[in-house]
């Protein structure tokens, strides 16, 4: 059961610690798909960020920024019908973290440079939203120990999970599977993996949730 059949772009996404690129890589590994992953290592501004917000928000944004549109331009000079691509980000996303980072002269100067800047992206087939409730992203990004995590307020993952919830209540480009992963782990957990692919391939409309009770 290949999802990349049916869509040749599969989108990954959700907020800080949810998991959304190694459940990106694991599909990209299982089903021979091109990955396109967000690279935030190669931001020189980020731990800084962390450290202060107030100060390094608008350069981290603008690097992050510049880096997904040259892979967004990248994507659309490829033939998707040559190879399936799966990534671990939305560009329409990208705004959604400057309006929590920065101030109000920064985000007109941020929006400026996007609106220039944006590439006619494609559209992805399919975007799996990734969720799960802030103390449990507080939790795994605590217990994965990247360390220039390590400063990331409690207050900071909270505010993101909530501006996710409402882009994506609002999103309707493509087709969205929410996925609670409060009680599912697809990175981790066979059989989970196996579920979620399972539910996806079964979709029929522009929008359904999955989750696991426990």
């Amino acid at each position: 059961m290949n999802p990349f059949e049916r869509w040749r772009h599969i989108v990954v996404e959700g907020p800080i610690g949810v998991g959304k690129t190694s459940l990106a890589r694991r599909l990209a590994d299982r089903f021979g798909a091109q990955p396109m992953l967000e690279e935030p290592q190669a931001n020189p501004f980020l731990e800084r960020f962390y450290r202060d917000s107030a100060r390094y928000a608008l350069p981290t944004q603008l690097f992050f920024l510049f880096q997904r549109v040259a892979q967004m331009r990248e994507l659309s000079q490829r033939d998707l019908f040559s190879q399936a691509a799966v990534s671990d980000f939305l560009l329409e996303k990208d705004p959604l973290f400057a309006g929590l980072t920065l101030s109000d002269d920064e985000l007109a100067l941020y929006r400026q440079i996007y609106d220039n800047l944006r590439p006619q992206a494609p559209t992805p087939d399919l975007v799996i939203y990734l969720q799960a409730p802030p103390d449990t992203l507080i939790e795994r990004v605590h217990r994965r120990g990247v360390p220039m995590e390590a400063s990331i307020s409690e207050d900071y993952l909270r505010s993101l999970a909530d501006a996710y919830s409402r882009f994506f209540h609002h999103f309707d480009a493509a087709p969205v599977l929410i996925v609670n992963t409060e009680h599912l782990n697809p990175v981790e957990r066979d059989a989970d993996f196996e579920l979620l692919i399972s539910h996806a391939h079964a979709m029929r409309g522009r929008r359904e949730f999955f989750s696991l009770a426990r």
